[in-house]
Formats: C-alpha cells, structure tokens, sequence
C-alpha cells in the first residue's frame, strides 16, 4: 500500500509539473505569436524585401542599410530586412505592384510614379512650388505631408515618411543662364505632365525616354540633356557626357519610404511599432547624409571640368507660372491643396 500511494504521490507531482510546465509554453508561445505571427519558443524572425531603384552608393542604399540595421537592433534580430538595389526587383511601376499584391514588403517610391494611384500627389508636379531643400523637407515632415500618407492605405500601400526631397536641374552641353537659353532644347523629362508642361513653357522639347538610355543618347545627340539631382549626374557617369550643369531648381521630387499593406497587417502592434521607429531614425539620418551628398557632388563636378551654372531662377518661375492653372484642374481638390501647402511654407 505504501509503495502504491508513493507511486501515485510521484505521478501527481509529476502531472502537477506537467500541468505547470504546459502554461510556462503556452505563454511562451504567445509571446512569439504577438511578436511574430507564429508559435514557438521565441520569436520567430520575420524577413522583408526592401527594393529600389539606385546604386548601392546611393543615399537610397544608405537609408535602407540604416533601417535594416535599426531594425534588426530593436527586435533582437527577429525582424530582418534584406535590401535589393539597381532594381533588382524590378523598376518603381513593377515594385509598387509588388507591395499592393504583398511580393515585395518595402520600396523607396518617388512621388511621380504615384500619381496614377493617388492622383492627389500630382500637386507635387508644379514648378517652383518649393524654394529650397530645407523648405520642401520641412512641410513634407508636417501635417500637409502627413495628409498625402493618409491616402496610400486605401490602395494597398502604408506611407512610413520621407526621404529628403531631390532638386532636378538641368544638364546640358549648353550653359542655361535665362530662359531664353533653353529654346529648342531637346530635354529627356520624367513622365509627369507637370514637368512636361513646364518645360513646354521654357521652349524645350520634352522627350520621354527611359532613363536607362539617356547617358547614349546624350553621346550621339539623341537629346541635348535631362534633368537630375546632383548625384545621380554623378553617379549615373552623366559627368562624363554633358560639360554644363545648370541649377535650373523647377521640380523638388518627393520620396516616400512605402511598405506593402498586406505584410503590414500580418505584423503584431510591436513589430509594427519598431518597423515604424526603425523607419524614422533612418530617414532623419538619410535626410542629413543626403544635404552633405548634395554638395559634395556638386563639388566633384567642378573638379572634373563640368562648369556649373547659377540659373537666373526667378524668370524661369515666372515663364512656368502659367503651368498651375493647366495642371490644378486635373487635381482632385487641386486649389485646396496649393493653399495648405503655400500656408505651410509660411509657418
């Protein structure tokens, strides 16, 4: 009898331990459910493709680099990010698609690209909207640029900021002082009718072409130039192409750090909430890494021989003014959004 209540006190105990140890797993597992979307002992690491379009010395490479490691820190490693530059994913039309149908988790979006799904976003077409930089980047940072995030969850897409705003200017083999410098020039322009139209304005020729053609095309004549930020004249070689840069200023291009819809809503709040901090710290680093890039690209034009020229800025505004009445009437709310925007610089 003793030795049978023993045996049934041990397998008491050892239900009991069972009964304990089954809630110590389940807790466990839940844990690593919240943080992961998956049972385990730990959290399950989840992996995000983040692609776009630029070099990996681009500041695009930077900032993703930068995002990926802050993540990584911030989850303890159970949330990687695996960066794909040079379009290795595919170009900004094929990526986009790729975040709404879940593909692809993040991109480096420009706002051009955009504006077919959120034809809101065409406000950022008008010439000589910003006056600088610093400008563009401070109300983009605000609530005015909060409002154009607002409107990507509808069309699959989650907004998480803004990269530094990129200042197209003209490159050409001719020094563009005034407007009437740039006559007849036959410019490769971004496919968005704002930039179309302004150049129509200033007398040029605007020639669609896929960007990938431009340097070739510069070479034999094809086309007597483009527009580019600083360093991508740089980095795409244009340097060696095109003897003049001109700081034309009309379009300050916008850049929106998007993540796909579907993967974002398979996260838990917490991974949701370091992805987002993650985000944030990066863009605040590329918008710094990028104010030194731009002059330090400029600077290395100089040194190769490409003269750059000190556009007469506020007669070029005054040829494209008449491009926001054209370009307004096809803009959802187009008026609207001009005044919150204008209102915003003054703050």
């Amino acid at each position: 009898m003793k030795k049978r209540g023993l045996t049934l006190g041990l397998a008491a105990v050892m239900a009991l331990s069972a009964i304990l140890t089954g809630c110590g797993t389940s807790s466990t597992q839940a844990t690593g459910t919240q943080a992961s979307g998956g049972a385990g002992g730990q959290a399950e690491t989840i992996e995000l493709k983040f692609g776009h379009v630029l070099s990996q010395d681009s500041h695009f490479q930077v900032m993703a680099n930068k995002m990926a490691e802050l993540a990584a820190a911030k989850s303890n490693g159970s949330i990687k990010i695996t960066v794909f530059p040079q379009s290795q994913l595919g170009g900004d039309s094929k990526m986009i698609q790729s975040m709404r149908t879940g593909v692809q988790a993040l991109s480096i979006t420009n706002q051009a690209s955009l504006v077919n799904t959120v034809p809101e976003l065409t406000i950022f077409d008008l010439p000589y909207l910003f006056d600088s930089i610093d400008q563009a980047n401070k109300v983009l940072n605000g609530p005015v640029g909060q409002k154009y995030l607002d409107l990507l969850p509808q069309h699959g897409l989650i907004g998480l900021g803004y990269l530094s705003v990129v200042e197209r200017n003209v490159f050409a083999n001719k020094a563009i002082h005034k407007p009437e410098d740039m006559k007849s020039l036959k410019l490769r322009t971004m496919q968005a009718p704002g930039h179309i139209k302004a150049y129509e304005l200033l007398g040029t020729q605007p020639t669609p072409m896929a960007y990938s053609e431009v340097y070739l095309s510069l070479q034999q004549g094809v086309v007597d130039g483009g527009d580019t930020p600083p360093d991508q004249f740089i980095m795409d070689k244009f340097i060696e192409v095109a003897k003049y840069y001109n700081m034309t200023k009309i379009h300050y291009l916008p850049l929106i750090l998007t993540m796909s819809k579907m993967q974002w809503d398979k996260m838990s709040p917490e991974q949701q909430k370091t992805v987002q901090e993650a985000a944030k710290e990066a863009l605040a680093f590329q918008t710094e890494y990028y104010k030194k890039e731009y002059h330090d690209s400029l600077e290395k034009m100089k040194a190769a021989g490409v003269k750059v020229i000190e556009t007469d800025v506020n007669a070029l505004k005054e040829q494209t003014s008449k491009a926001y009445d054209v370009i307004l009437k096809d803009i959802p709310n187009g008026k609207q959004l001009l005044e919150e925007i204008e209102a915003a610089k003054k703050q």
